[in-house]
């Protein structure tokens, strides 16, 4: 397609409210809020449906680690009937009973190519394609709006590390987010490479189909209970931080998780000298909440190894100079952030794709920025958030709609608006 011909696909979008990049949670919890301010807005989803990392990117067994009161959007709770740890489908019906009853509409298939603030008139120009047949052949869209949304989130594309060898291993490999079910995998040795949360329930979900997995475990790691005492760890710790210097509530966590845990230690996990919250908060290292893949460590049903020095046909060596037999690599090596590759400023995002201020402070940037859902705090850190966006722009909005004068914002032709 030549210049000219291009140019003549493109549209121009005139919006008079927000323009929010990703229809997961954290995007979803902003479109309420503003619904509630009477904002109008547009939700730009560059998948099909909503919440597509957890439809499209998650093992069939997952459930949510938290407690159910901890993880639900603001303006509506998750049902009463609902178990304490819901499952993905049930997490998605939620999702999607959400966005029906405060009538949010995305707009699918819509890849964000760029955003860039101008400062001549003070707005931005966020330029899309359609991703339905590659977004080349449903030409751009350029939308032009004054404040901006990212909502990707933390997990937005799979890490895939480089590990000599990996392209000469002749079995499967298969990176966490295409792992549906350990069905497939009996009889096999599978080695998992990562031990967070999902490495570990991985490892747990290839048991109980018969599989032989081996988890490569390259740093240490914190394991806690899930619950202690028939109480979930995490609110156990949420109570404690309202009454204890943070010190002491990891010192008492590892205390309680020895007792419930014994030493871990013992079967090759070694713990990190910084206590678990602490990591959380300054690093970002979320502790592995343990549903029962500990017990099968013990039992050596799961086998603990040493980082990977590289891969050879159908094995592989570790740092310690042992060569094992795979049939199967799952790499649960995790996700990150994709904001450097469209979004184009430099003051508010670092290039890892988070906010330069940490939480609390994270939420809002200068020139109408705004970024939800990267707090690393999970879904309770994305509400908090996503509420103090909507009543920041439900003010400036409010006192703007009050003035009898039109507000004329956009510098170029448009044709269609919202």
């Amino acid at each position: 397609m030549d210049r000219e011909d291009h140019s003549m696909t493109r549209r121009c979008v005139w919006v008079s409210g927000p323009i929010i990049v990703g229809a997961g949670p954290s995007g979803l919890a902003v479109g309420a809020c503003l619904k509630e301010q009477g904002v109008p807005f547009i939700i730009l989803e560059k998948a099909n449906c909503i919440a597509s990392l957890w439809q499209n990117r998650t093992y069939d067994r997952l459930k949510l680690h938290l407690p159910k009161k901890f993880c639900q959007l603001p303006k509506l709770p998750f049902p009463e009937n609902f178990p304490e740890y819901p499952t993905k489908n049930q997490f998605i019906e939620y999702l999607e009973s959400y966005a029906r009853h405060f009538d949010i509409n995305p707009i699918f298939n819509e890849c964000v190519l760029s955003a860039k603030y101008d400062e001549t008139c003070g707005l931005w120009t966020v330029k899309s394609g359609s991703t339905e047949g590659g977004w080349k052949s449903g030409g751009e869209v350029e939308y032009i709006c004054r404040w901006l949304v990212v909502a990707t989130g933390e997990n937005a594309e799979s890490v895939v590390p480089e590990i000599e060898g990996l392209g000469e291993f002749r079995g499967q490999i298969k990176h966490a987010c295409d792992y549906k079910s350990g069905e497939d995998y009996r009889g096999k040795k599978v080695l998992v490479v990562g031990c967070g949360n999902s490495g570990m329930e991985l490892c747990l979900d290839l048991c109980n189909h018969n599989a032989i997995p081996t988890m490569v475990v390259r740093n240490s790691i914190h394991v806690l209970p899930r619950e202690i005492f028939g109480k979930s760890t995490f609110e156990t710790a949420v109570f404690l931080m309202k009454w204890l210097p943070l010190w002491l509530v990891d010192k008492l966590m590892l205390i309680l998780a020895r007792l419930v845990l014994g030493n871990i230690e013992n079967y090759g996990l070694k713990r990190p000298p910084i206590g678990p919250l602490e990591l959380k908060n300054n690093h970002g290292k979320t502790p592995v909440l343990d549903i029962g893949a500990l017990e099968k460590i013990k039992s050596g049903e799961i086998k603990i190894v040493p980082g990977i020095k590289r891969f050879l046909p159908g094995r592989v060596e570790l740092v310690d100079g042992e060569k094992l037999e795979v049939d199967s690599v799952v790499l649960a090596t995790g996700y990150r952030s994709n904001v450097p590759s469209w979004l184009q400023e430099s003051d508010f995002f670092s290039k890892n794709g988070f906010p330069k201020e940490p939480f609390p402070n994270g939420w809002k940037g200068k020139t109408g920025l705004y970024a939800v859902g990267f707090t690393r705090r999970g879904l309770s850190g994305a509400s908090l958030d996503a509420t103090r966006i909507a009543q920041d722009i439900g003010s400036v909005w409010k006192e703007e709609t009050k003035q009898a004068k039109p507000f004329i914002a956009c510098h170029r032709r448009c044709n269609s608006q919202f």
